[in-house]
């Protein structure tokens, strides 16, 4: 590995192999493409939130639009990619670092982001409704946690499907993608739509960094297929294709291609560290950034000082990613580890040294 986190091999990678090597503790560009998908989940809640509070859209609307096609699937597809590092460990020892690490923050997390809201529910439909809401949340992820509560899920069906034929289901993944699915449960319309991405992430993990090497080596190039990318994306969205099937599996794989692409450059430059450190922390964000992006807005609006909608979710959405990382690191100091480092009660192998919350360990 180069110190940018590229494969220093030169050879193409072998057809639908994955990752043999052990991944290192970081990878730069690991770490700033999950900053760049961090910073856009926080920005789609926030400008989301905001307009339907105001009642209008402002000039970040048409970014969130631009980013829904890749947001997700590239945060699945790196979450997917060290997978075949770990996926022939005993099942006892995969659980713990793949089901019950994320569980426990699932429950912690649901129940500190229920305990803000149950009175507004509960004002609504009394305590006895709001409890239920609560114990619902078990089977349908509560609010901006879906991600850590379906993440699991993905992990054991990869790794129980590990024998069976990869194009098979990389094959069944697709079409349960291009169907989208709308149930009404978050569980399996999500997964529908999302697990082709992390299959992609693990079976092809070798083409991913071959295409970090190329962009590494060739930034002009890279630049100019990131330029032709974004007027396909951008056209594609305003013209309403981008949710036909087909056409968002499509937009989702070369979104992601393009946001590993990105941050490969601004690895090799050295380029917005704060991204690369937001990714690093990314799921410390994600635990967090719900109070004080719900609070700020709640302040602005309320307040009425900037009229721009704009303008209030930029600052919102400022807000969400730094409030979050100056709570864990008021946590931190405060002893309350717990919020964000998994205590060893809560661990039912034998626990690795110096354990950090990520989800592609």
């Amino acid at each position: 590995m180069t110190p940018n986190g590229t494969s220093a091999a030169a050879g193409p990678a072998a057809p639908l192999a994955p990752l043999a090597q052990a991944a290192p503790d970081r990878i730069d560009w690991v770490d700033y493409a999950k900053g760049i998908c961090i910073v856009m989940v926080v920005m789609m809640h926030s400008v989301l939130g905001v307009e339907l509070a105001a009642g209008q859209t402002g000039f970040m609307h048409p970014l969130v639009a631009f980013a829904k096609p890749f947001r997700m699937p590239d945060f699945f597809l790196i979450s997917g990619l060290f997978l075949a590092v770990v996926i022939d460990r005993d099942w006892r020892t995969f659980l713990d670092r793949k089901v019950v690490h994320f569980a426990y923050f699932y429950v912690l997390w649901v129940t500190i982001q229920f305990g803000f809201k149950a009175p507004s529910f509960a004002a609504e439909t009394g305590w006895t409704h709001a409890g239920l809401l609560y114990l619902e949340s078990f089977i349908e992820p509560f609010g901006t946690l879906w991600f850590i509560y379906l993440l699991p899920v993905f992990f054991v069906v990869a790794k129980a499907t590990r024998r069976m034929p990869p194009l098979l289901i990389w094959s069944m993944a697709a079409l349960l993608e291009m169907a989208h699915i709308a149930t009404g449960w978050t569980v399996i319309d999500e997964f529908a739509a999302r697990f082709v991405y992390f299959y992609i992430g693990y079976l092809c993990a070798n083409y991913v960094f071959a295409l970090s090497d190329r962009a590494r080596t060739q930034p002009r190039l890279a630049l100019a297929a990131l330029a032709l990318w974004a007027l396909m994306d951008g056209g594609l969205v305003k013209l309403g294709f981008s949710e036909w099937p087909l056409v968002s599996l499509a937009l989702g794989l070369a979104g992601a291609c393009a946001i590993i692409t990105l941050a490969t450059l601004l690895a090799r430059f050295h380029w917005l560290e704060s991204l690369r450190f937001c990714g690093e922390h990314s799921i410390v964000i994600y635990l967090a950034f719900f109070l004080p992006m719900a609070a700020t807005r709640t302040l602005l609006l309320r307040a009425g000082i900037i009229h721009d909608v704009g303008t209030v979710s930029l600052i919102v959405t400022l807000a969400g990613v730094l409030g979050a990382l100056a709570i864990w690191r008021i946590a931190l100091k405060a002893g309350a580890n717990f919020l964000f480092e998994r205590p060893p009660a809560f661990w039912i192998a034998p626990q690795k040294p110096q354990a950090t919350l990520q989800p592609a360990e």
